[in-house]
C-alpha cells in the first residue's frame, strides 16, 4: 500500500482540490500518511498567488526530501501550471501536472520516471495581475444536483460547508439552465437542513439583492461572513488592474449589505504598491477602508507575476517596494483598530460556533474565540453559547445543549 503525504499552499479552493486528490489516490490503493518521513510519495498542491508562494513551495519540496531522501514528490496546482520546467528540474519530482485534475495527479503519483501532464483547455486571462486565472483557466460551473448531492455526502460529518471555487459570483454562467449562486443558496438550505453554509471569496457587485436576502432570512445558516475583494479603493488603480468595479460601486454595495447585516464579518483582499499608484491613490485606499465596516483584511504588497498585464505595468511605472510594504503596514495597522472594535461590540451576544483544531471555536461572522476543552467528540455539531472577552481575546461559554442541529432551529 502506497504511503501519501499531502502538502497545500494557498486558498480554499486549493484545499479542496487536494481532498479530490486523496480520495482519488485512496480509492487506488493509496493510504494518506501523517509525515513526510513515513511516506513514500509526496503531493504538492502549489499556490501562484505571490512569488513567495512559489518560493514556499520550493523550500518545502528540498526540505522534505532533504529529511526523506527517497520520497518522491509529484507537484500540481496553480504554480505548477505556469512553473512546470522548474518544477521537472527539481531533485526527487518525478511527476508534474499543470492543474489540479485528480486522476492526472494519481497516475503521476504511481509513476517513478517524470512525467509532466499539461493543460487541457484555454486560458482565460482577467484581472491585470492575476496568475490565479492563467493557471486555472476558464470559469466552468459544476451541475447543481451534483453540488447537492456533494454537499448532502459531506453534511454527513461536517457541520458547517463552505461554498469555494474561482470566481464564484459568476457560477452557472455557462450552464444551460441559466442557474445562478443564489439560486444554488436556496436549493442547498432547502434540501440539506442540518448544517450551516459559509460562502468564499466573492464579487461585491455580484452579491445580488436575492441572495443578500436569503442570507439575511435564512436565521443564520448562510452565514453573516463576506470576503469581498477589494484591491484598491482608487480609481485610477483599479482601472490599470482591470478590475470590473469602481470605488463607489464598492462602497455603495457594501453600505447596502452592512445595513442589511447587522452583524457581519467583512473582509477583503489589498495591494498595495500597484503599478502607478501615488501616495493620494494609498488615501483614497485607507479613506475607504476606514469608512467601511471591515472586520479583517488580507493586504499584500504587489508582487508582479510573470505572464501578467501587471509585470509590463511593473516595467513602466514601478512603485518601490519599501514605498509598498509601508502602505501595507498601515492599512494592517488600521483595520486591526477596526476589527478590535467589532470583536468588543460582540462580546455578551449569543453565537453558534463550530468546533476547529487546538481548542477554538469559529462564529458565524468569522470570529475565532478559545473553547472549553474536552469537546473533540462534538465536533461534528454546532453549538450555542455566549461570547465573552479575556485578556484582548475571545472565548465562549457554551450552551448546556451541546446538540445544537442547526442555528434556525
Amino acid at each position: 500500500m502506497q504511503r501519501i503525504y499531502f502538502q497545500t499552499f494557498g486558498c480554499k479552493a486549493n484545499q479542496y482540490d487536494t481532498e479530490r486528490m486523496r480520495q482519488e489516490l485512496e480509492a487506488r490503493g493509496g493510504h494518506a500518511s501523517e509525515s513526510w518521513t513515513e511516506a513514500e510519495v509526496c503531493v504538492v498542491n502549489t499556490c501562484t498567488v505571490t512569488n513567495q508562494a512559489d518560493a514556499e513551495a520550493r523550500r518545502f519540496i528540498r526540505r522534505v526530501r532533504r529529511e526523506n531522501p527517497d520520497l518522491r514528490v509529484v507537484v500540481a496546482g496553480c504554480s505548477a501550471a505556469l512553473r512546470a520546467e522548474e518544477y521537472a528540474a527539481m531533485d526527487g519530482v518525478t511527476g508534474v501536472v499543470k492543474g489540479h485534475d485528480p486522476v492526472e495527479v494519481a497516475q503521476a503519483a504511481q509513476r517513478d520516471s517524470l512525467v509532466q501532464i499539461g493543460l487541457r483547455r484555454t486560458l482565460d486571462r482577467k484581472c491585470a495581475f492575476c496568475a490565479t486565472r492563467l493557471a486555472r483557466g476558464v470559469s466552468r460551473s459544476r451541475e447543481p444536483d451534483e453540488v447537492i448531492a456533494e454537499a448532502r455526502l459531506l453534511a454527513g460529518v461536517h457541520p458547517e460547508l463552505v461554498i469555494t471555487g474561482i470566481h464564484i459570483g459568476h457560477y452557472g454562467h455557462d450552464l444551460p439552465t441559466g442557474s445562478s449562486l443564489g439560486g444554488l443558496m436556496v436549493r442547498l438550505l432547502d434540501e440539506i437542513p442540518d448544517v450551516r453554509f459559509r460562502l468564499g471569496s466573492v464579487e461585491a457587485t455580484e452579491i445580488d439583492d436575492a441572495l443578500l436576502e436569503t442570507m439575511a432570512g435564512s436565521g443564520g445558516r448562510l452565514v453573516p461572513h463576506l470576503h469581498m475583494p477589494l484591491q484598491s479603493g482608487a480609481d485610477p488603480v483599479l482601472r490599470r488592474m482591470r478590475r470590473w468595479h469602481t470605488r463607489e460601486q464598492y462602497r455603495r454595495r457594501t453600505l447596502e449589505i452592512a445595513e442589511r447585516l447587522p452583524a457581519l464579518g467583512l473582509g477583503a483582499d489589498v495591494i498595495t504598491g500597484f503599478p502607478g499608484e501615488t501616495e493620494e491613490d494609498h488615501g483614497a485606499t485607507r479613506s475607504l477602508i476606514e469608512e467601511l465596516p471591515f472586520t479583517y483584511l488580507h493586504v499584500f504588497p504587489f508582487s508582479p507575476r510573470d505572464g501578467t498585464v501587471a509585470s509590463e505595468l511593473q516595467r513602466e511605472m514601478p512603485v518601490p517596494q519599501r514605498v509598498a510594504g509601508e502602505r501595507s503596514r498601515d492599512l494592517r495597522e488600521l483595520v486591526q483598530g477596526k476589527g478590535e472594535a467589532y470583536r468588543a461590540t460582540r462580546v455578551g451576544d449569543q453565537v453558534t460556533v463550530v468546533l476547529e483544531a487546538g481548542g477554538m471555536a469559529l462564529t458565524e461572522d468569522y470570529l475565532r474565540a478559545s473553547a472549553p476543552g474536552g469537546l473533540v467528540r462534538d465536533r461534528r455539531a454546532l453549538h450555542s453559547g455566549i461570547l465573552r472577552m479575556k485578556d484582548r481575546g475571545l472565548y465562549i461559554d457554551l450552551n448546556p445543549d451541546p446538540h445544537i442541529q442547526s442555528p434556525g432551529s
